[in-house]
């Protein structure tokens, strides 16, 4: 229960601060309402996603897992998440998924981004969603369960590969 609590006090608290809002979203050409209109919904499709993810928290950790109902293994909960809120089939590996979207530094990271690192001793082996304050939701391995943690942790920031920023 203290995992939960802390993840809304969490997100609450990076929501009511602002992160990526419309504002720093990339604006297309086009005429003004239009703009506003394409950035209020990429903003409320990252909004979604951080918030679906994180209602995912404490749900066991599974191997080839992609449901609420069976668990979830890393990119089966990266996977379900984009699905469910923006309607896009990613691939089903982390290593896939590092393939597709855009490069973004350590420094442009924004919630919603897909965060990569090695953790079975080969690249993007591990993928998880940034959620803003340098810290991700992610399926870690068997016998946990889907949590928030720390980028800055020894054990992540040394394992980091990089991210990925998905349409939306």
């Amino acid at each position: 229960m203290k995992k939960i609590t802390t993840a809304v006090t969490f997100l609450g608290s990076v929501l009511c601060a602002g992160p990526a809002g419309a504002s720093d979203l990339p604006m297309p050409s086009g005429d003004a309402a239009a703009t506003h209109e394409t950035a209020s919904a990429a903003y409320m499709d990252t909004r979604d996603i951080i918030f679906y993810a994180l209602s995912m928290v404490g749900i066991n950790y599974r191997w080839g897992g992609s449901s609420p109902q069976t668990g979830f293994d890393c990119s089966g909960l990266v996977g379900h998440v984009f699905r469910q809120i923006a309607g896009l089939v990613l691939p089903r590996d982390s290593y896939a998924m590092a393939r597709i979207g855009r490069p973004v530094t350590l420094e442009d990271l924004r919630p919603g981004d897909l965060v990569f690192f090695n953790t079975m001793r080969r690249p993007f082996s591990h993928v998880g969603i940034y959620l803003g304050d340098k810290r991700f939701v992610h399926a870690p391995s068997a016998g946990k369960s889907v949590h928030v943690v720390d980028m800055t942790e020894p054990y992540w920031s040394a394992r980091f590969n990089g991210a990925r920023r998905i349409g939306l």
